[in-house]
């Protein structure tokens, strides 16, 4: 039977997972490629999760150190994916494992590695809202996946803060940015530049989590608010804004886009992505009331809009939102819905939408439609003509990304939260038993491997500068092939 570990349930079972050292190093071949670093969620703002990189391992063996580099410790639940830029490893997580021992508690953790051999160098430190629970959960750390612009972090806290760092932290011996009034400035801790306070500014009221991934464009950070309803299912703040664009300089205010309001169903966690669609700039975002939108980038201005629900579905029978980051991919967009893991397993549907249109373009702007999915928190990635898409039950398929007829599917037996990597002619993949399967990429569907993490896969695998990075719930891997 398919295991299947619903939200609530997760965030308050959730354990510490020991580690009998923080950093665990095996003898390595010199690497075979440099393929580029990988500094946003999705790798570029288009989202499309592919590399080029080739000379990847197939399998490994935690226990032997087979095709591993290194293993660095985490907390206890790391949600998002590492970002690796300019030598550097970031990534959001919990404070279970307590790097510094005078940082006691609940915490929101960013910690930061070094990328060639694992070796911790600075963590931030967030403590948890007061509220608790359903805005910032118990023992949920830092869960947005950060985007590195030059020699700054950016990030979504717990707290529900849009962050600047720097990206050496207080290693450098400098308090860099506008801000200077950092409680912690120990040579381990993050160096803040500037923070905007979603809730205290904007009235948002996140629902569980803020987790968006920061969208980085010329001089903006644009991030997903996930302004959302209440334990109860009501809405405390109908009028904050669900999308921001903020200077990325200072982090003043540039454009906020109008709020959803009732239409928000449940929560909102996806992330934006950022293209030249027909000439015009978009920042193209599914929503929670289930629509995904594109926004003129520099103002905010809304372009286009599509329902991914059929007119008479209902919430939550039937009625999905989107968590799913979208892709874009000439002038198309790709995106699947679903709903917070909490619902559990139900009818999804994957949708490319023509984003040269404006207006309402749910019919219009449909090119294909797949109604045969599950609920579905992945991203896609598109490489060769194929689509590569995972469901929240655990089928994992192979689209024709012209037509989305399917190619093949293959059953993990596992619940997917996270999202596929095309890279190297395979596909890998992570499912919540822990275990990566990699198959090879194309139109026959072939297993070349399985391996086992020895705990949950929340986020997507990424490669940079020849190295894949895999983590899971409590520690993050780094592997190459010997």
């Amino acid at each position: 039977m398919r295991r299947l570990v619903v939200l609530v349930l997760l965030m308050t079972t959730l354990g510490v997972v020991a580690s009998s050292e923080l950093t665990a190093e095996f003898e390595v071949a010199p690497r075979l490629v440099s393929d580029g670093d990988w500094p946003m969620w999705g790798s570029t703002l288009t989202r499309n999760m592919v590399s080029d990189a080739t000379g990847l391992p197939a399998e490994w063996d935690t226990d032997t150190g087979l095709n591993v580099k290194w293993v660095a410790a985490l907390g206890s639940a790391s949600y998002g994916n590492p970002v690796v830029a300019d030598g550097k490893i970031f990534i959001g997580t919990n404070n279970e494992l307590m790097r510094a021992p005078d940082v006691a508690g609940d915490k929101g953790i960013v910690m930061a590695f070094r990328e060639s051999d694992g070796e911790f160098l600075w963590q931030m430190v967030h403590d948890k809202l007061e509220s608790g629970q359903v805005n910032d959960w118990p023992f949920q750390g830092i869960c947005s996946s950060p985007t590195v612009d030059g020699d700054r972090l950016y990030y979504v806290s717990n707290r529900g803060e849009v962050v600047a760092l720097d990206t050496e932290g207080f290693l450098d011996g400098e308090n860099d940015g506008l801000f200077t009034d950092e409680v912690r400035a120990g040579e381990v801790d993050g160096d803040v530049v500037w923070s905007f306070d979603m809730i205290g500014q904007l009235d948002v009221f996140p629902h569980n989590m803020t987790s968006s991934s920061p969208a980085v464009y010329e001089d903006l950070v644009i991030v997903n608010t996930s302004n959302g309803r209440d334990e109860e299912g009501h809405l405390p703040s109908p009028h904050a804004p669900d999308l921001i664009a903020l200077d990325k300089h200072t982090g003043e205010l540039v454009w906020r886009a109008s709020p959803l309001g009732e239409q928000i169903l449940h929560g909102q966690w996806s992330s934006p992505a950022v293209a030249e669609i027909d000439g015009v700039m978009q920042v193209v975002i599914g929503q929670g009331d289930g629509w995904v939108r594109g926004f003129e980038v520099t103002t905010g201005s809304m372009l286009w809009e599509f329902d991914t629900n059929p007119i008479d579905a209902e919430y939550p029978r039937t009625r999905n939102n989107i968590i799913s980051t979208p892709v874009i991919w000439e002038n198309k967009v790709f995106v699947a819905n679903g709903q917070d893991p909490e619902n559990g397993e139900g009818r999804g549907r994957l949708h490319a939408i023509d984003a040269t249109q404006r207006g309402n373009v749910t019919e219009s702007g449909l090119v294909w439609r797949v109604e045969e999915i599950r609920r579905s928190l992945s991203t896609a990635a598109i490489h060769d003509g194929l689509l590569y898409l995972a469901d929240f039950s655990g089928f994992f398929r192979c689209f024709d990304v012209s037509t989305g007829e399917e190619v093949w599917m293959y059953d993990t037996f596992a619940a997917v939260w996270g999202s596929p990597l095309v890279a190297d002619s395979k596909v890998y993949l992570g499912d919540e038993d822990g275990d990566v399967i990699v198959l090879r990429v194309g139109r026959e569907m072939e297993e070349l491997a399985e391996m086992n993490l020895g705990s949950s896969i929340y986020g997507a695998p990424v490669v940079a500068n020849g190295v894949l990075y895999i983590n899971t719930r409590s520690e993050l891997y780094a592997l190459v092939q010997q």
